[in-house]
């Protein structure tokens, strides 16, 4: 018994593009810069998390890399010193108007400073489900008790920002 030949396969139709997401897309490119800023950390053994802080138009302010290990300084998270960089430049602590961008979700120690900065918003790539205070473990930054409490937009870039941490991790 013969087989018949089997048709050709109909041409695959190209994968549709994912869906515009206005909440999430004007904040790649920023966030592409924190990423960069987060590939100098692990230079000097630490945690590659980067952080920049944008003016209301678009320019940057400030940013950072943890530099805990190069530093010895138990503060020098990537958003603590991208907020001073940035009141630096701008001339006061107040940073009204301002966008904290960090590649992950920010501790507690970092939630209570962009609090009390007075940022406008905070735009993060990748959760920490183990310290994370905007969202995974605890709200710091969206607590209705404060006096002050950013807009938060999470999961830009994600997948590139977890699999800088996860790399990372797994060559230590």
């Amino acid at each position: 018994m013969t087989v018949p030949p089997s048709a050709p396969e109909p041409p695959s139709a190209p994968e549709p593009s994912p869906a515009p997401d206005p909440l999430r897309d004007p904040w790649i490119a920023p966030m592409r810069q924190a990423l960069d800023e987060a590939a100098r950390a692990p230079g000097t053994g630490d945690v590659p998390v980067g952080a920049v802080v944008l003016s209301a138009d678009g320019t940057v302010l400030g940013t950072g890399h943890n530099e805990r290990e190069a530093t010895g300084d138990p503060t020098a998270h990537a958003e603590v010193l991208a907020l001073r960089a940035a009141a630096k430049a701008v001339g006061e602590w107040r940073l009204t108007g301002c966008t904290l961008l960090v590649t992950l979700e920010p501790c507690t120690m970092c939630a209570g400073a962009i609090v009390l900065s007075r940022v406008d918003r905070v735009v993060y790539g990748a959760r920490d489900a183990k310290a994370g205070a905007a969202g995974s473990l605890w709200d710091v930054i969206r607590d209705r008790r404060l006096n002050h409490r950013p807009e938060v937009i999470t999961g830009v870039l994600e997948g590139e920002c977890a699999a800088l941490l996860t790399a990372f991790f797994r060559d230590r």
